[in-house]
């Protein structure tokens, strides 16, 4: 998909360093600064990030990437129960910045440092099961180029909520188990 991937699976985004690993579980855990969750929120495996493990440039061409990725513009997170994942994220000093309601789904944004966490479930509370990472959207250059240079495994460019930008997807028969959108 063109990502710049070193030879013990790091991947350099901006300031986030994704660990890329095979198999087809898609987003596995997340690793949060200052973030002591005893292992997890709301059924997110969660790690505190040692300082060490902040992007630095590691050498020449790790943060670069030839689709024009250049940062993580956010992380969808589902809940069933959104009220009970806004309380934990907000037990381990995570404070909602902004809440949408959009159609029967209702979407609150935290802000991770450089990096959006958007929940997104029903506005109900009480659905059963724990929250699950879903999917992440990045911030390209170019978002044209990007769609040049992933041809038919992108979806049609289109205008994003936030007003200016746009975005699209990958397409499912791109073959990623994590769905990915790319956002100028």
């Amino acid at each position: 998909m063109g990502f710049t991937v070193d030879a013990a699976g790091n991947c350099l985004i901006g300031e986030v360093r994704l660990v890329v690993e095979g198999g087809d579980q898609g987003l596995c855990a997340w690793s949060l600064d200052g973030v002591d969750s005893g292992g997890g929120i709301d059924g997110l495996a969660t790690h505190r990030a040692p300082d060490a493990t902040r992007a630095t440039a590691a050498g020449p061409g790790v943060g670069s990437h030839p689709n024009g990725v250049v940062a993580i513009d956010h992380v969808v997170v589902t809940s069933p129960d959104l009220a009970r994942t806004t309380s934990a994220l907000q037990a381990v000093g995570l404070e909602p910045r902004r809440t949408r309601e959009h159609g029967a789904m209702r979407q609150i944004f935290f802000r991770l440092g450089p990096v959006i966490l958007e929940l997104v479930g029903p506005p109900a509370p009480g659905g059963d099961g724990p929250a699950r990472f879903w999917g992440i959207a990045f911030t390209v250059a170019d978002l044209d180029a990007t769609a040049r240079f992933l041809g038919d495994r992108l979806g049609r460019v289109k205008d994003a909520v936030q007003p200016g930008r746009r975005i699209a997807s990958l397409r499912k028969e791109a073959g990623l188990t994590v769905p990915m959108a790319f956002m100028s």
